[in-house]
Order: C-alpha cells, then structure tokens, then sequence
C-alpha cells in the first residue's frame, strides 16, 4: 500500500514563534522551511510513500517544495490547519480516489524514511489511526484508509481529540524521528541530537544554542 502525505506549511513570516528563544525572526523563516523540506525530502525518500501534497500559500515554500518533488495544492479555505488538512485530502482524493491519506506535521527535521514506513504499515491496520507527538500531547500523523474521512482534529491537545474521535492511537516503539516535531528550542535540540536533516542542519548551524 502506497500513501499520500499531506502536510502543512504556513506562511513562513509567521512560523515557529515559539522559538523565538532560539531564532531572531530573521531566521525563524528559514528555519520553518527547512523544517518542512527534510521532512518532505525524508517522506518522498520513504518505500510507502507514492506521493506528498503541500498545502500552502506561502510562495517561497510552495516554490521549494515543489522543486523536492512534492505537489503543491492551495490553501483556498485559509480557515486554519484543520481546514487546510481536509482541503488537501479532498485533492488527493479527486485525483486518487483509493488512496490511504494521512496527514504529516512539516517540523520532523529528523525523520527518517524506515521510520516513517512502519508507522504507516502499522496505520495501514485500521480505518483512521494516529502516532502521538514525544511529548504526549500533540500528533504527528494522522491516517486515513481508502474510502475513510480523515477527519483531522489537530490544534490543543490533539492526541486526546483525535483519540476520541475514534482514531487508533499507534503505540510503537523506535520510531522516534516521526514523533519529534519542533516547536521550541528544547525540541530543536533533541532534533539535533537525533540527527536533522541537512537543510536544518545547515541554519541550524547559524544559530548559537546554549548546551550546544
């Protein structure tokens, strides 16, 4: 089974605030699309992965993800991420009706394809399911069978929503690069410690963190 990956990236001026204490605002930009090109480049490397749908209208990022080969679809509901999510599914779908779908955060610096691989294989056992963030709370993806919504409830303690709007919650182990998204400079740390791809580690190289 070969899925679809829709991920989010929003306007990158307005990104990753919450690493303010980490990244001046002349670098928060891009830091943001860095994030999200190793992870579309890790994602489009992944054997289960037939293709990636960016959802954005920042002109910048839709222009470099799709020079990674990912398919650039427009945040025509503007009505948050959610509605993004739900909009690039719905292309996915009209395009590939029996597509798997799920959605994936943009800030994995650190996933690696083999990982990604088997949390979808292990997705790929129910109708909708989803892998918790690191730190318990949040999502990191969200699956969708052929023919099942996927019905994305991201946003304030995600894992619990998603949870209870009846998805799987996938309980692996050793599949840590897909759970260790990067909000702030705590995260950008274990991030780097993991491993991040080259384009993080590249501006991640310009930044003086302490502890590092």
């Amino acid at each position: 089974m070969q899925w679809t990956l829709v991920v989010p990236v929003k306007p990158l001026a307005r990104a990753k605030s919450r690493l303010s204490d980490t990244a001046d605002g002349g670098v928060r930009p891009d830091l943001a699309l860095a994030f999200a090109q190793d992870t579309v480049g890790a994602a489009l490397a992944c054997p289960a992965v037939a293709d990636v749908a960016v959802v954005t209208d920042d002109a910048r990022a839709g222009r470099e993800l799709a020079a990674l080969g990912a398919r650039v679809v427009r945040d025509e509901p503007g009505g948050g991420l959610n509605a993004a999510l739900a909009h690039g599914a719905a292309a996915v779908r009209a395009a590939r009706p029996e597509s798997p779908v799920a959605a994936l955060n943009a800030d994995l610096p650190a996933l690696r394809p083999a990982e990604l691989a088997r949390v979808l294989a292990a997705a790929a056992q129910f109708p909708r399911a989803f892998l918790p963030d690191a730190a318990g709370i949040g999502t990191t993806l969200l699956a969708a069978a052929p023919g099942r919504e996927l019905a994305p409830v991201f946003g304030t303690d995600s894992r619990a929503r998603h949870r209870a709007s009846g998805a799987v919650e996938l309980r692996l182990g050793a599949v840590d690069s897909v759970r260790q998204d990067v909000d702030t400079g705590g995260d950008l740390r274990i991030a780097l410690a993991l491993g991040v791809g080259p384009r993080t580690a590249a501006v991640a190289a310009r930044l003086l963190i302490a502890g590092q």
